[in-house]
């Protein structure tokens, strides 16, 4: 006999329960969850794959129906994929944005928000710390439209503010850059835009949404190279623009019309690799930091570039807008050419000589030889880099082998 009234008072209202507020998910539980259908195609756990280049419509009507009522469905492969769909909500879930634009490749990626924004006569401010392909199409690309493109020190904010004008449109910089790591004040950076109406763009390729949160601080734009920590295993290209549905829309229309898109393999592959993001993160995270510490003890470095230092320029800055330092770290020679330089990185046992960084795989490179050998000495100074830099990502190996292969590389090149 059920006695759920017994002792309740006749002349007494009992307020109802209410329910309590949802908990919202964390960032591991969305790396899993977010973005997906609970129950899906086939009753299957995982999303499907959709090889298909164009989708079938029943019949005329249902073809008028869907344009008049902006009906959410696929029509072409160019315009959205399914799977690209559970991609692209995962991935504004992890940022915190409302719309997520998935690309073909980090460059697809830059290059589709800057053609949708930028029009002739128009300036786009960078700071000069950034990826040479960004800054290559910027200068002599976006020139052939009309679009003028200035540079200034990086972190340098009186300067970025002073070379504001009236037809300046959009400020973008990493952060942190690459490769000098340098770190952003984001709360700063999204300030001089809102204060002059000019949009600004953040590059958190090396941070990713597990350590840094760009639109959070009020920044319109946030930029990743997916290819990198988000897939996370080196097996794909894809890059990501995230910010409000608002500002996103033409942009869409655009990628649309370029055709910048992703495969439906790629996109399976990056939702699966997203899962374990997190994890591979922390990882990450722990990996930089000790080679980092181990690099900045050893007689023979000159100097480490890793923001989880206290020796780094922006370290104050980094423990206050980061919640870890990532697995880039970058680190110079002590009077050291660039071939003494280069024994080193051909010395290594564990991370593989490649360019890119972000896999589960360690991986290491000479920038002067990886990314600046046809520059010119006088461009190579003029872009921080020296002959004795070496570039490290560090991936999920054990940090005490990526630690004894290093001392044993520093140890035999001498």
């Amino acid at each position: 006999m059920s006695t759920t009234h017994m002792n309740k008072p006749q002349d007494q209202d009992v307020p109802a329960n209410k329910p309590s507020e949802p908990r919202p998910p964390q960032l591991s539980t969305l790396s899993v969850h977010g973005g997906e259908a609970r129950q899906k195609p086939g009753d299957a756990i995982t999303d499907a794959i959709f090889c298909a280049s164009t989708y079938t419509f029943e019949d005329t009507q249902a073809v008028i129906e869907f344009i008049e009522e902006n009906q959410s469905r696929e029509e072409y492969g160019r315009y959205g994929n399914p799977g690209e769909r559970v991609a692209e909500r995962k991935l504004a879930a992890l940022e915190g944005g409302e719309m997520a634009i998935l690309y073909s490749s980090g460059m697809a990626a830059m290059v589709g928000l800057l053609m949708a924004k930028l029009n002739a006569g128009d300036e786009v401010i960078f700071f000069d710390e950034c990826y040479h392909r960004s800054r290559e199409f910027c200068s002599k690309h976006l020139a052939r439209f009309g679009v003028k493109t200035v540079q200034v020190k990086a972190c340098d904010y009186d300067a970025m503010e002073a070379a504001i004008t009236s037809k300046t449109r959009l400020l973008v910089s990493e952060s942190p850059t690459n490769p000098h790591l340098s770190i952003v004040d984001l709360d700063r950076f999204a300030q001089i835009g809102c204060d002059h109406g000019v949009e600004t763009l953040i590059d958190a390729t090396l941070a990713t949404p597990y350590n840094l949160r760009p639109l959070k601080a009020g920044v319109d734009y946030v930029l990743h190279s997916v290819t990198k920590y988000l897939g996370g295993h080196n097996d794909l290209l894809a890059g990501v623009v995230i910010g409000s549905t608002e500002k996103l829309e033409e942009v869409r229309k655009l990628r649309g019309i370029m055709g910048a898109v992703n495969s439906p393999q790629n996109c399976y592959l990056l939702t699966r690799g997203l899962k374990t993001f997190e994890l591979r993160m922390q990882r990450h995270n722990e990996n930089g930091q000790r080679v980092a510490e181990f690099l900045e003890a050893h007689p023979r470095i000159e100097k480490v570039y890793y923001p989880g230092l206290e020796s780094h320029k922006y370290h104050d800055v980094a423990r206050r807008t980061m919640r870890g330092f990532g697995g880039l770290v970058t680190f110079l020679v002590k009077d050291a050419d660039w071939r003494a330089t280069a024994d080193i990185v051909d010395a290594v046992r564990i991370p593989r000589i490649a360019p890119s960084l972000g896999g589960v795989e360690s991986l290491i490179e000479q920038p002067l030889v990886m990314s600046y050998y046809q520059c010119s000495p006088e461009d190579r100074r003029a872009y921080g880099i020296p002959d004795n830099m070496i570039r490290m990502s560090c991936g999920i190996e054990n940090s005490d082998d990526l630690v004894a292969d290093l001392a044993q590389a520093l140890d035999t090149t001498v």
